[in-house]
């Protein structure tokens, strides 16, 4: 069966979506001996290649779609990865029909809780916002340049089996009561497979659209939620002041941000119907996932 699909960033999110695709039919971008070892153990075709060694991206097999999943390095306002990505598959005989990127909703800065939708204006704020801003505009040149349909979806923080923090609540983390309140969104990861398997199918071309459960809420509701499910104590709440004492800046710089995400075009073009729009569902869905 010829490979249709190239998935590069094979982790937690693209291994739940190969599942859903046709047996033998996906590839797996592998950076080392150990990781292609891996990804064939769970039935995917490894294929050798590096984001931050361009040459080993020269023999990139053509598929029909790539689902980028690869964050960007560190440091820096750009993205090399994305460019050494598309510098491979741009060669003759290389080039895919279509491209899914997952991008992040965090290009939107900080919106003091007003709800935000595809034209929003972004406004990047972070090094790690304007780094995917960078990869989104090289995406759109490549699909303009080559005819490929791109394809770019924004995602908030994602949850799921073994991606909760229960650990967080264990230690007694704290979490902050802000007035107003600090608006995060968050996805279900099976539903951010959903979202990518009908970007894949029916996403239009160079077309943006917010991957989001539609249900924003405060730090404090979905960790109270969680906890509660998980029947751990709820975690202890501090004032703005005392978590400028107590908390990393790297944490502040995320709880710092509040916006709202609409995701009307996700479910109205897409056709995305989200399982988990209640995050209390999804919380339940992950924490039985967990214990199987």
């Amino acid at each position: 069966m010829r490979h249709r699909y190239l998935i590069v960033g094979c982790g937690y999110v693209g291994t739940r979506l190969a599942r859903h695709l046709p047996a033998g039919t996906v590839l797996a971008l592998a950076r080392d001996a150990a990781r292609a070892r891996q990804l064939a153990a769970l039935g995917l075709v490894p294929v050798r290649g590096d984001l931050d060694a361009p040459a080993s991206l020269r023999r990139l097999p053509p598929v029909e779609t790539v689902f980028h999943l690869a964050p960007p390095p560190d440091g820096g306002d750009s993205d090399p990865r994305t460019r050494h990505l598309l510098a491979g598959l741009a060669r003759p005989g290389r080039r895919p029909r279509r491209l899914v990127y997952v991008s992040t909703t965090g290009v939107y800065g900080n919106r003091a809780g007003d709800w935000l939708d595809e034209h929003t204006p972004i406004q990047p704020q972070t090094p790690r916002a304007r780094r995917r801003v960078d990869a989104e505009a090289q995406l759109r040149a490549f699909g303009r340049a080559y005819d490929v349909a791109v394809v770019i979806l924004r995602v908030p923080g994602i949850y799921g089996p073994g991606r909760l923090p229960l650990e967080k609540l264990r230690q007694g983390q704290p979490v902050v009561d802000y007035d107003p309140p600090h608006y995060g969104n968050r996805i279900q990861v099976d539903d951010l497979v959903r979202a990518l398997l009908a970007a894949a199918r029916r996403g239009r071309p160079n077309r943006l659209y917010i991957a989001s459960d539609g249900r924003p809420a405060t730090q404090a509701e979905f960790l109270d939620a969680l906890a509660a499910a998980a029947g751990l104590p709820p975690p202890p709440h501090i004032t703005p002041a005392e978590a400028a004492a107590r908390l990393s800046p790297l944490t502040l710089s995320f709880l710092a941000e509040s916006r709202r995400l609409q995701n009307r075009r996700l479910r109205e073009e897409l056709g995305v119907q989200l399982r988990y729009g209640d995050f209390r569902r999804g919380i339940e869905a992950s924490l039985s996932g967990e214990m199987r």
